[in-house]
């Protein structure tokens, strides 16, 4: 008789095992066969937007006038202007030629003295000519805002040429460096800093002088 209530105990737990086991896999299924509604984490959907390649003259000229500062040494700092005609051999080398002038102030000495002048005013004129080679050294571009990019470049620049000052023409070195960005299909826009260098007796002592230049300038290709 024990035996027998321990076989029905037994049979009767088997079937509600069976039973709970049964029910919980079908609320699995039911649960899997629903769609989801959760949005996906990476939207595949990639908005296209439009890219517009610069487009620079195939001639490769440039011609520019640019205005700003020139430090004469020993003579102050004075407003200059000039003009210069590039020519772009590839994307990172070109070659350039500028003309540019400013008239020299008066010395400390001449200030300090009152009426005695070093140079008369027809001589003050300073007047150089160059040629140089300049080198793209890190192209990209510049943004104004979050939808407009320029194309832009950092150069480098090294030359010689002729200074005209206190009635003599001297032999020039020049080096410096600029940065342009390209505002349209045909006109730039620089920045320039450069160094004309040349030795000169002129206040009774051989030394070389140093006359720093700081030049805004627009450019057209053509």
């Amino acid at each position: 008789m024990e035996s027998g209530l321990r076989f029905l105990f037994l049979n009767a737990a088997v079937a509600l095992f069976l039973a709970v086991l049964t029910s919980g896999c079908s609320r699995v299924m039911d649960t899997l066969d629903e769609p989801s509604s959760a949005e996906p984490v990476i939207d595949p959907r990639v908005e296209r937007r439009e890219v517009r390649r610069p487009r620079i003259d195939t001639e490769n000229f440039e011609l520019g006038a640019y205005t700003g500062f020139l430090s004469v040494e020993d003579f102050g700092s004075s407003t200059v202007y000039g003009g210069r005609l590039a020519y772009h051999i590839t994307e990172g080398l070109f070659a350039e030629a500028t003309i540019g002038q400013t008239t020299a102030g008066r010395t400390s000495f001449e200030t300090l003295s009152g009426a005695v002048d070093l140079l008369p005013s027809d001589e003050r004129t300073f007047r150089y000519y160059d040629l140089s080679l300049g080198y793209n050294l890190f192209p990209g571009e510049t943004f104004i805002g979050r939808n407009r990019a320029f194309t832009s470049s950092l150069y480098l620049l090294l030359g010689a040429g002729s200074t005209d000052f206190a009635g003599d023409s001297r032999f020039t070195i020049t080096f410096g460096a600029g940065y342009r960005v390209l505002l349209n299909d045909w006109l730039s826009a620089h920045l320039m800093v450069r160094d004309h260098v040349f030795r000169t007796d002129l206040l009774g002592e051989d030394k070389t002088v140093h006359n720093i230049e700081f030049v805004i300038g627009l450019g057209w290709f053509f």
